[in-house]
């Protein structure tokens, strides 16, 4: 069996003292570039792996992150959360860090098991999900010094997310926001979806989203009306709460009401399931039905929809809270987060399918 690269070997390859290793290893700051970069390409040849006990108690860190497990509430669309933690520990894994979970049904119950882990050692830091207007877990956090991203941007009151945009694949900014975020760019997915529609099936293209409000459903209506804007043309918009009976129920009305709509583009997987059902209890079966998340069930369905890429999400989650070569969570003064805040806005991807299933 070949012996396992030691700290010895690694100084012995970049030409380096161990301590100089160690330093990148625990405190890479210190370092300067050209020397961090020289060690790291060692560790990285040598394929060495600190020993995560005796590193826990030199840095007196836990190399955990800790994460929230949503309660299970069932529907359809939670997968891409799911999707979203096993990316983020196998990468974290990848990184020397772990992921730890923790179940909280309010943001009350969510600040106070934080604290709980923080003070007792066991996590470094913290990526949130669930964002929203006025978020008391970010301002907690920020005001206690504990290193975090979120999935989700820091919706402002009036609605608008910082960093929305439109580039191609993943885009990456600094100075936007309250904190350091990485989301998908709902706009883009909807703006996507409806130029589509709008090249095959026609110019009334209708959206159905939730009730205005919601940061994320506002911004993927956003994207729906850009397009149509763009294209000089005009669709209704209709609102449901997240449910299939609901959807089905609104848009069976709204078809019987206004037979000459040409396609529906959805927020979400649930609501365009219900707009399909409910255009083939029509006679319509072939209606353009475009949902967002791209969940099994749409697939199983042949529905089309935007899928959300939430491994990339967890990818640039990480980079943000460690740096993109970082093997230890940063620790920096988080009362000054809101002018170093950056992102990664990843743009989704649209999943075209042809006739859904009856």
């Amino acid at each position: 069996m070949t012996k396992a690269p030691t700290v010895e070997d690694v100084a012995r390859a970049a030409g380096v003292s161990r301590q100089t290793v160690s330093n990148v290893l625990n405190a890479p700051d210190i370092v300067r570039a050209p020397t961090r970069e020289r060690v790291e390409l060692a560790i990285a040849e040598l394929g060495y792996r600190p020993h995560a006990a005796a590193r826990r108690l030199r840095t007196r860190r836990s190399s955990t992150i800790g994460v929230r497990l949503d309660p299970y509430a069932g529907g359809i669309s939670g997968v891409v959360l799911d999707r979203f933690v096993h990316a983020l520990t196998e990468r974290a894994s990848e990184r020397g860090m772990r992921i730890l979970l923790y179940a909280a049904r309010t943001p009350a119950d969510e600040i106070e098991r934080i604290g709980d882990l923080v003070d007792g050692g066991e996590i470094d830091a913290v990526v949130l999900t669930g964002t929203s207007h006025e978020d008391t877990r970010t301002t907690w956090l920020q005001e206690r010094g504990v290193p975090f991203v979120s999935f989700g941007r820091p919706w402002r009151s009036d609605g608008e997310g910082a960093g929305s945009g439109s580039g191609d694949g993943v885009d990456v900014g600094v100075g936007v926001g309250q904190h350091s975020w990485a989301d998908v760019d709902g706009a883009a997915g909807t703006y996507a979806a409806t130029r589509h529609l709008l090249d095959q099936a026609g110019p009334k293209i209708a959206f159905l989203g939730w009730p205005e409000g919601s940061g994320t459903g506002d911004d993927r209506a956003r994207g729906w009306s850009e397009a149509m804007a763009d294209a000089g043309s005009a669709g209704p918009r209709w609102h449901t709460e997240e449910s299939v009976g609901l959807a089905r129920e609104l848009t069976g009305a709204a078809l019987a009401a206004d037979p000459a709509v040409d396609a529906v583009v959805c927020v979400s997987d649930s609501l365009a399931i219900g707009a399909h059902l409910a255009a083939t209890a029509l006679g319509r079966p072939d209606l353009p039905v475009v949902g967002f998340d791209n969940t099994p069930a749409a697939e199983a369905l042949g529905i089309s929809s935007v899928e959300q890429l939430p491994e990339q999400v967890a990818a640039g989650v990480l980079d943000l809270l460690m740096g993109p070569t970082g093997g230890v969570v940063l620790r920096r003064d988080q009362r000054d987060q809101a002018e170093e805040a950056a992102y990664v806005l990843v743009e989704p991807r649209l999943v075209v399918r042809g006739t859904p299933i009856p």
